[in-house]
């Protein structure tokens, strides 16, 4: 029990590591503020985390809306009177080089994946300034360290959420808020066989997706939701209460290489 008597919102917390993440934090004894744009999956969630024996939120947001963001903090205030742990998990993936990323794309990676990390922090971090502690954890990726190719928009926006997270750690860790990121690996989410979560691309089977990992990550495979969402809740907790401005890669080694 961890996070026993903390509050806890989870952005993009319907499925893939956001929902694993809620899955654990419930586990760990956390109430929840759960977000996401699909409602029946949000609910269903709600649903798994309350059998756990806390208390959860569902609330629909797109967190690339102001309007939306403050909805959510505002949910959390409401029903909880705090926020302990902001997890920035809301993200999308988008392909392509300079040449070839449209304005479109551009402006909608940038809406999520960079935008949404600052918006929702900038709106509990006076909570958690009030409050004299709190932990901001952001979903960046191996990407945030290193590059890759034809991915040029979602790496772009991956490295400015790892600046990010070291420059909001140094802001404020003199008022007890530890901010750091997560950096997973490719990593095997439900939504990877869905058309349309890789803009352009056609949904891929389980058994492709391990086929074409084992044959350059180091572990063999891709990673886990759990596995990802273990290490978020290592950084969330008071275990790493002198742990801030860190990026940590969860990523079978990949970056090693």
């Amino acid at each position: 029990m961890r996070l026993q008597n903390k509050i806890a919102i989870i952005t993009g917390g319907t499925s893939g590591i956001g929902k694993a993440t809620a899955l654990r934090f419930a586990d760990e004894g956390a109430d929840l503020v759960v977000t996401g744009r699909r409602v029946s999956l949000g609910k269903a969630v709600e649903a798994e985390c309350r059998s756990k024996g806390v208390r959860c939120v569902f609330v629909e947001a797109d967190h690339s809306k102001v309007e939306d963001c403050q909805r959510v903090v505002d949910a959390a205030l409401k029903e909880f009177h705090r926020i302990d742990i902001l997890f920035n998990n809301a993200g999308i993936v988008t392909k392509g080089t300079a040449e070839t990323t449209s304005e479109e794309t551009w402006k909608s990676t940038i809406e999520i994946n960079v935008t949404a990390v600052w918006r929702m922090s900038r709106l509990v971090i006076p909570v958690m300034k009030k409050q004299g502690r709190g932990a901001i954890v952001n979903n960046g990726s191996d990407w945030s360290v290193v590059a890759g190719k034809d991915a040029f928009p979602y790496i772009m926006s991956k490295g400015a959420v790892g600046m990010m997270t070291k420059a909001m750690a140094l802001d404020y860790a003199r008022d007890g808020i530890r901010v750091n990121a997560v950096c997973p690996g490719d990593t095997f989410v439900d939504r990877w066989m869905e058309k349309g979560y890789f803009e352009g691309s056609d949904p891929v089977t389980a058994e492709e997706a391990i086929k074409e990992s084992s044959s350059y990550i180091p572990m063999g495979r891709f990673g886990k939701p759990e596995e990802i969402a273990n290490a978020v809740v290592f950084l969330a907790s008071d275990e790493a209460s002198f742990v801030t401005g860190h990026l940590l890669l969860v990523d079978g080694g990949n970056t090693a290489q």
